[in-house]
């Protein structure tokens, strides 16, 4: 990432510092303390943008004014203003924050004239922020006239604050917006030590084409939230390479969340149409482009009922993002995975392919729906997935459940061609001095170090945190397995009455039957039917069915059934399903895990079902040595001891 220099990053933090007190100067008790972040963040974007154009704007409103007289395009005065002042925003209105200050009628009216001059290419960034209800509020509070006068006298120039100062600046105050909404900030922010280590394993295949002073490499985010991931991705590249050309992209649904995060791209040189807002499932605002780089922290859990027509009728049509599986309208994040891989520039003669890193929780792993199967069987045969990373829990505001990144990979390196890289950094975390929602611990440096270094070793990484597999061990079949009864011979007035109801049965048959008692009941079949032609009675096959079905009883010390066919006879009613992973052979399988603890026990390979999963947990689970029984003892003993003493003291005591 990009280090701000100390006195820079110094002035940053005053300056948020006088940003928030905003908030005790001239909110408190008049608006809700997790509103905060709504009504500051605004006015300082405005008064950002508003030093950004003071140098020019005097000239660049009389070249807008003759150019608009003349009935020019708005984007033709738009490149115009680009070519002439470099900027790709502009604003007409004769007032500033400081004119407006310095007088008090009209405040509100005032405020709102002003920002409706800013070029059309921004508008909807004051829409988007409510920023009329915001001023109206202010104003009926009688507050609105001391906050414009507060911002008006903030130097948030470009010579007093560079873009990497300006972006610190801004991430403190979302920063602190957030931490007021809490838990309920988890929506739509990504804490930055998370999207740090999704930048690092981005890259990290990478570096070496990421070199020279012509390249240029292209980021996407398709729940872009505030723009942090795109930001801290674009930081990251030019630290690597000061003269690389970085393009961002995104998009965003949430208004506020869209407004945040194209404001915050454009107070850092990017450009005003870097966001697009939409709801991706919907509508693809990027569907004719794919990216060298994908960043997305989609929601977790949510359901996508409104977006299922949508989605449906695209996933009708071969070879686009959700013709692969859909998974249940109650959980959408696999489309979001889908989307994202979809998006990834392929591998070609010329180019280098495209990397993605997606959050997810567990439920993408193993669930086993057909829609989510299918989509996992895609990403396996294109051989899409690099690696995937179980972080700590308590990681993200808005939840403290198991959180995961998968980076997914159109041009993998050689050596991992064909192998997936699970990485279990469950537990390289420290506690935070101060928890913010759900988030209680963090990935310091030195830990994420520990992660990189895990995935640059691959093959020789620490087994502990690390393993490689191939896609055939997340592939299974789930083989229907039964056991083989072991049956004794019993005469009972039952058995008796069960095989009356047979039509060739004849009062004759009983005394056969029971001189078969306690027979072998293996043997039975053939001796019935010797001893009725002995009788001079009829056997028929039916008949002989029913008699040893009828006398058959479990008993565990007898030998294992088979009947007249020799076939195995089953326990009726007992079935289990043994899931034996593709990379196995099936016999081999059963011979190691079924057999030794349920002899006999047979399986219909023609019946299995298959299926895939990625069982992290239980690839990484260690069971722990329980504790000796001389250890528990003296344990035991030792509290009976206390108890002694202290029914002796309360004793003495009465």
């Amino acid at each position: 990432m990009t280090i701000t220099p100390p006195a820079q990053s110094q002035r940053a933090a005053t300056t948020a510092n006088i940003v928030w007190d905003t908030a005790d100067k001239f909110l408190r008790n008049v608006v809700e303390e997790t509103e905060y972040g709504d009504y500051i963040l605004p006015f300082t974007v405005l008064r950002r943008l508003e030093c950004l154009l003071a140098d020019t704007k005097a000239e660049l409103s009389g070249v807008v004014k003759k150019l608009v007289d003349n009935d020019t395009p708005t984007r033709f005065i738009d490149a115009e203003v680009k070519r002439r002042f470099g900027l790709s925003f502009y604003n007409t209105s004769p007032l500033s924050m400081a004119t407006i200050a310095s007088t008090d009628d009209n405040v509100a009216k005032s405020v709102l004239a002003y920002v409706g001059e800013f070029s059309s290419n921004i508008a909807d960034i004051w829409t988007s922020f409510e920023f009329p209800r915001l001023v109206q509020k202010l104003d009926d509070a009688n507050r609105l006239h001391a906050v414009i006068r507060h911002f008006a006298g903030l130097d948030l120039s470009a010579r007093s604050m560079p873009n990497n100062a300006m972006g610190s600046l801004f991430e403190d105050v979302m920063y602190r917006a957030f931490d007021k909404k809490g838990k309920a900030a988890g929506g739509f922010y990504t804490p930055r030590d998370a999207i740090h280590l999704m930048v690092d394993l981005l890259f990290a295949s990478d570096e070496d084409s990421l070199a020279g002073r012509s390249t240029a490499r292209s980021i996407y985010d398709p729940t872009a939230g505030s723009g942090g991931m795109l930001l801290v991705a674009k930081d990251h590249l030019a630290a690597l390479n000061e003269d690389i050309e970085v393009n961002l992209f995104g998009q965003e649904m949430m208004p506020n969340s869209y407004a945040l995060g194209k404001a915050d791209l454009l107070i850092q040189g990017g450009l005003p149409d870097a966001i697009r807002k939409g709801d991706t499932l919907i509508k693809d605002e990027y569907d004719d482009r794919q990216f060298d780089y994908v960043l997305s922290n989609p929601p977790f859990g949510t359901d996508w009922g409104v977006e299922y027509d949508a989605v449906v009728k695209q996933s009708k049509v071969d070879g686009t993002r959700f013709s692969h599986g859909l998974p249940a309208k109650s959980d959408g994040q696999m489309l979001f995975i889908a989307h994202c891989a979809s998006k990834l520039a392929p591998a070609g003669k010329a180019g280098h392919g495209g990397r993605a890193a997606v959050v997810s929780n567990a439920s993408p792993l193993f669930n086993s729906d057909k829609g989510p199967t299918s989509i996992r069987q895609w990403l396996f045969d294109e051989d899409l997935i690099d690696v995937i990373v179980q972080l700590p829990n308590d990681m993200f505001y808005g939840t403290g459940i198991p959180t995961y990144v998968w980076i997914l990979d159109t041009n993998k390196e050689l050596k991992r061609k064909g192998k997936i890289q699970l990485i279990d950094a469950s537990r390289q975390w420290d506690p935070m001095r101060k928890g913010m929602g759900f988030k209680r611990r963090e990935m310091t440096q030195k830990k994420r170090q520990i992660v990189h270094e895990a995935y640059e070793g691959f093959q020789d990484a620490d087994p502990a945190i690390s393993r490689i597999m191939v896609k055939e061990d997340f592939m299974f079949r789930d083989v229907p397995v039964y056991k083989q009864a072991r049956l004794a011979t019993v005469f009972t007035e039952a058995a008796v009455k069960k095989v009356s109801e047979h039509k060739n049965w004849s009062a004759e048959y009983v005394g056969i039957m029971h001189g078969l008692d306690d027979f072998v009941w293996n043997s039975l079949p053939d001796a019935f039917k010797q001893r009725c032609k002995n009788a001079g009675l009829e056997a028929p096959l039916g008949l002989v069915d029913a008699v040893c079905a009828a006398m058959g009883v479990q008993d565990d010390d007898a030998p294992l059934a088979v009947d007249r066919k020799g076939k195995a006879v089953l326990v009726d009613g007992w079935k289990i399903t043994e899931r034996v992973p593709m990379s196995e052979n099936l016999a081999e399988h059963m011979a190691r895990e079924v057999l030794p603890f349920a002899e006999g026990a047979s399986w219909d390979e023609d019946k299995a079902k298959e299926g895939n999963e990625i069982p992290f947990t239980r690839l990484f689970y260690v069971p722990k040595e329980p504790r000796a029984l001389e250890e528990i003892d003296a344990d035991v003993a030792r509290l009976m001891r206390e108890l002694g003493i202290m029914f002796e003291v309360v004793h003495k005591d009465a």
